[in-house]
């Protein structure tokens, strides 16, 4: 994570809990750093680590590590939920489908593809099921992505043994569009009128 980009995210979440806000104790000496409570819940997030396995790294014990994490991921929903963990709105999709038609895609609601994420420490009951052409379990994560890098949909979980049609068929966002529940979205191709948006996918995404 660039610099930037984490200074910006602890200057938000500091906005809406105090927690990652620096204070003195009863005797004045300055109590742990709002960086300190930041990284630790970032490193629990991205290895999968316990939480007394970054004690001694950022020195902050067991029961502070969970409590920042808590923290963290609540504060991280409170900030940004409403811009970015959403579906989304008629002028988000308007824009999208706005922006798809510039670039030679009328109707396009962005780009949809699976990704595998190994599962180093999967049961070994489930192994087989979690084992697709990669040979090692993993388990898929499938979203969909703007042309700003919004990933406005992602689904995850499904065990890495399923193809991408599979996982297509169990998707909550197209259980909604064959219940006909969809963006509105008018447009013609070759003579023919649609009133629903469509997705990319695998190696067709518009540069």
């Amino acid at each position: 994570m660039r610099r930037s980009l984490f200074v910006s995210i602890l200057h938000d979440i500091q906005q809406v809990n105090e927690y990652f806000i620096q204070t003195h104790g009863a005797t004045g000496a300055p109590r742990l750093y709002g960086v300190q409570k930041m990284i630790v819940a970032l490193r629990i997030l991205q290895y999968g680590v316990p939480a007394d396995a970054v004690d001694e790294y950022i020195r902050i014990g067991e029961n502070t590590a969970i409590v920042a994490l808590n923290f963290f991921t609540r504060s991280i929903v409170a900030t940004y939920e409403a811009v970015y963990l959403r579906s989304p709105n008629e002028a988000d999709i308007a824009r999208l489908l706005q922006e798809g038609e510039q670039r030679g895609f009328p109707g396009m609601l962005g780009s949809l593809d699976c990704m595998h994420c190994r599962w180093d420490k999967c049961l070994s009951a489930q192994a087989g099921a979690y084992t697709g052409h990669y040979h090692k379990p993993t388990v898929v994560l499938e979203a969909v992505a703007s042309y700003d890098l919004w990933i406005w949909h992602a689904f995850f979980g499904m065990p890495g043994s399923l193809n991408d049609i599979t996982v297509l068929d169990r998707l909550p966002l197209f259980a909604e569009l064959t219940r006909g529940r969809a963006p509105t979205a008018n447009y013609t191709i070759n003579n023919h009128a649609y009133t629903m948006g469509y997705y990319l996918a695998d190696g067709i995404y518009p540069r």
